[in-house]
């Protein structure tokens, strides 16, 4: 193949002269004038296509295209001008069906032409760069007809006049309405916009304008969102039924403006039922709808936002500065979870979960929650009372529900390290009484801590369960090496390490004789089994159960601290004593002895004790007796000691006071691990980086930390700059 010579082709031009017939144009158009005419009279079926195309295409072939042409444009032209007047005389609801007739019959009309004429469409107009017949057709019908001065304005109004008529409750024919439309945006997206769109916008506007008017005046705040969205949801619907698709963001945004974003501030502010009466009564509903719709328009969820945040502010505050709520730890927080549960729910069932509204709720509760220097003291009585008693009987997935919402109270306090404080005095106290409900509750949350604030924070807590366990362990060992012991008072002691509890001042008292002996016994059996460690007993701290036989017989257990025990058995060697007498025998500071004798000889029904003269208080010159007519329906007695709650006064400033002291240490620490990294640092810095590294225990105050800085120079850690005193240079 490839050897094989290429061959030329070429095509001569004809030899004999064609002769044209000179009236062969006027003929010949003549003829296809004359199907035009048939055609928009509806007598297309008599003519035969296929000789109309052969003539159309020899007049193109034979150059009279233009000729063509221009017949097409006045024959179309002229029909239009009478379809223009048929128009214009209908009257009423029939003007909008007779140009969608016409409209149809002109479309029908324009492919039937546009298929005879084929052959100019594809060689004569691309080649003059003319309107193709279909558009030509499309144009002449925009000039004629909708662009004619007699329809132009009437056709807008009656479509003004419709929609206004749907949106005032009737119905209209939406048939005819989408075709109407839909032939406006075959003319073009000019067309539609121009002659329809931009119209209907601003009747639309005004429309909305005067209804959002009336409304607000008429309705609350829940009746207007309602009748807002209703209008919302009825203009997205007229646009899926006869407007253009790109219509619906025009309209929405006319709506938004007019009935949400113009009235924004009076509707979230509405007296009686604002944005806060629906947050004080959970409207869920009403809440999420007025989400759905302020979300829509420009600074709407800002503006839910800051209301809500102020309102809960407010709320918060009065919560945790109120003298009332005070008195009971528990119930101050508890109040603070319903509140925080409340907010959870609106923020998940009618605020989609929304981020920036669960920020809004965590920096306002960490707002109120921290200016009550004593939150902290009562999230811990308020962990205390549920590890207690307040868990007994609850499922193990309810325990750390409750746990969870504790850690999540815990998050929002400044000062972790106060909490942390109460929160190992109030762990010791349970451990060492026995009361907590549940060890696995304990751990849970101690874990729970760990994950928190790091390992730092919870190993001495860990610490004191540690104690716990090998306590057991150690009086296991001590009655085996004693088995004489078997008979005698039983003694349980715990071995607390010091560093991992609170430390309370070691208070003496004079133990009665049967348990000093025991005591000594266990001391030199502890110290023959444990080199270098020394022993200090914490009578204050610990209890005892005694056997008690009164008057007319009646036997009961009483289980009494470590002080009411002492005194009772003074009762054994005599029948009445007076305060001065149990001062001398038992040692027993004052104020540890009063609250004792307090609890035994004036509380009702634990009275085992009676007093001369009876009153509420204990003076120095009462005198004590055993009550010989005590009674109780249990064989078993708890006499607890009268012992407030929360701290006193001394107790606060006392516990605030070692907090300071501890943190002292801390603050230090963070300058130094600072400096050493950065050498050379100015003292606003040293402030930011200090603050932000220990924001996860407590917010250090700026004066504390100049302190540290000045102390720190002291003992030649840092020194100052000898040009820029502001810049201090760390020593290695």
């Amino acid at each position: 193949m490839s050897n094989q010579k290429k061959r030329n082709f070429q095509i001569e031009a004809f030899k004999h002269r064609v002769v044209v017939d000179p009236k062969y144009a006027d003929k010949t158009w003549k003829i296809l004038e004359h199907a035009i005419h048939e055609i928009y009279n509806h007598n297309a079926s008599g003519l035969s296509f296929e000789e109309l195309y052969r003539n159309a295409y020899n007049m193109v072939l034979h150059k009279f295209g233009e000729k063509l042409y221009s017949g097409l444009v006045s024959t179309m032209t002229s029909h239009l001008k009478e379809i223009s007047k048929s128009i214009e005389a209908a009257q009423g609801d029939s003007f909008l069906e007779e140009l969608n007739r016409k409209w149809n019959d002109h479309n029908k009309a324009l492919q039937m032409i546009r298929d005879i004429l084929m052959y100019m469409d594809r060689t004569y107009i691309p080649s003059t760069h003319k309107t193709p017949v279909h558009e030509l057709g499309l144009n002449l019908w925009r000039d004629n007809i909708i662009h004619s001065s007699k329809i132009q304005t009437r056709l807008l109004n009656t479509l003004l006049a419709l929609v206004h008529r749907e949106r005032t409750g009737e119905v209209i024919d939406r048939g005819l309405m989408r075709n109407i439309i839909k032939m406006l945006m075959d003319l073009g997206s000019l067309v539609y916009q121009e002659d329809f769109e931009k119209p209907f916008l601003e009747v639309s506007a005004e429309f909305y304008k005067v209804e959002s008017q009336e409304f607000i005046e008429c309705c609350d705040c829940g009746e207007y969102l309602k009748k807002a969205e209703k209008r919302l949801n009825e203009e997205i619907e007229r646009v899926t039924h006869y407007l253009d698709s790109k219509s619906e963001v025009k309209i929405t945004n006319v709506v938004e403006k007019e009935m949400i974003a113009n009235h924004m501030l009076s509707l979230v502010h509405m007296e009686n039922s604002g944005l806060v009466n629906m947050l004080l009564d959970d409207k869920y509903e009403d809440l999420g709808r007025m989400y759905n719709l302020f979300r829509r328009v420009p600074n709407g969820l800002l503006t839910i936002r800051e209301v809500m945040t102020s309102h809960l502010r407010e709320t918060g505050k009065q919560l945790v500065t109120d003298p009332e709520r005070l008195k009971d730890p528990v119930e101050f927080v508890q109040r603070l979870l319903d509140e925080k549960d409340k907010y959870d729910s609106i923020i998940s069932l009618a605020f989609s979960n929304d981020k920036t509204f669960q920020n809004a709720l965590n920096s306002s509760f960490e707002y109120f929650i921290n200016l009550n220097a004593r939150s902290p003291e009562f999230i811990s009585l308020f962990v205390d009372d549920k590890l207690r008693k307040g868990l007994k009987g609850v499922s193990e997935e309810d325990v750390e529900v409750i746990l969870d919402k504790v850690m999540m109270l815990f998050r929002y306090l400044q000062e972790k390290d106060v909490f942390e404080k109460y929160y190992k005095q109030h762990l010791a106290k349970r451990l060492l009484s026995g009361k907590t409900v549940s060890d696995d509750a304990e751990r849970s949350l101690i874990v729970k801590l760990k994950t928190e604030c790091g390992y730092q924070f919870t190993s001495k807590l860990e610490g004191m369960f540690t104690d716990m366990k090998t306590s057991q362990d150690t009086m296991q060992g001590f009655y085996a090496s004693h088995p004489e012991l078997g008979d005698g008072p039983t003694l349980v002691v715990q071995v607390l390490t010091t560093g991992s509890w609170p430390t309370q001042p070691s208070v003496t008292c004079n133990l009665p004789a049967e348990m000093s002996v025991l005591c000594e016994k266990f001391r030199s059996y502890y110290l023959g089994t444990h080199t270098g460690r020394r022993l200090s007993w914490q009578t204050n701290m610990g209890t005892a159960d005694i056997k008690a036989t009164f008057g007319k017989g009646q036997k009961h257990e009483l289980n009494v601290s470590t002080f009411q025990m002492c005194v009772l058995m003074l009762f054994n060697n005599a029948d009445r004593l007076s305060y001065k007498e149990i001062e001398q025998a038992t040692e027993i500071p004052a104020s540890e002895l009063k609250r004792c004798l307090q609890s035994m000889a004036c509380v009702k029904g634990k009275n085992v004790l009676r007093k001369e003269p009876m009153s509420k208080d204990i003076g120095e010159e009462d005198a004590f007796f055993v009550n010989d007519k005590f009674t109780s329906k249990f064989y078993k007695v708890k006499i607890g000691t009268v012992v407030a709650q929360k701290e006193s006064e001394p107790e606060k400033q006392e516990t605030r006071q070692r907090v300071e002291e501890d943190r002292k240490p801390q603050i230090e620490a963070a300058i130094v691990r600072i400096m050493k990294s950065r050498r050379v640092l100015d003292h606003n810095n040293i402030i930011t980086e200090v603050t932000k590294q220990l924001q996860s225990r407590f917010l250090a105050n700026p004066t504390e930390i100049k302190k540290r800085i000045e102390s720190l120079i002291e003992r030649d850690f840092l020194e100052r700059d000898s040009v820029d005193r502001k810049l201090y240079r760390y020593l290695a």
